[in-house]
């Protein structure tokens, strides 16, 4: 299981659902949708029209929910793998042969 943030920009047509059915009902749907698949959501916030921090199987799913919604046309998400500290801790012992420019 992996972190997933996916930060959502509505577009017209989704800003209309929105304000349809309440930010809450949107709200409780991508919890329920996430379940459905196997992941659960952490956090729901933040300044885009939509954030979601999840915990979902593996990043298949996350690409699927990607491109879900922004086939609707109601959103088009941006989706960034987040990093646990063992993946960081164990990032630390390869070695990458990297120098800084100029170096």
């Amino acid at each position: 299981m992996g972190k997933y943030l996916l930060e959502a920009t509505y577009s017209q047509s989704g800003i209309q659902g929105v304000m349809k059915e309440g930010a809450t009902a949107r709200k409780e749907f991508i919890e329920k949708l996430v379940a459905n698949i196997g992941g659960s959501v952490e956090a729901s916030f933040g300044d885009a029209d939509a954030i979601v921090i999840a915990d979902l199987p593996d990043e298949a799913t996350a690409a699927a929910i990607s491109m879900a919604v922004g086939a609707s046309g109601a959103a088009s998400v941006k989706t960034t793998v987040l990093l646990d500290t063992t993946t960081v801790d164990a990032a630390t012992q390869k070695s990458t042969g990297y120098r800084a420019p100029g170096a």
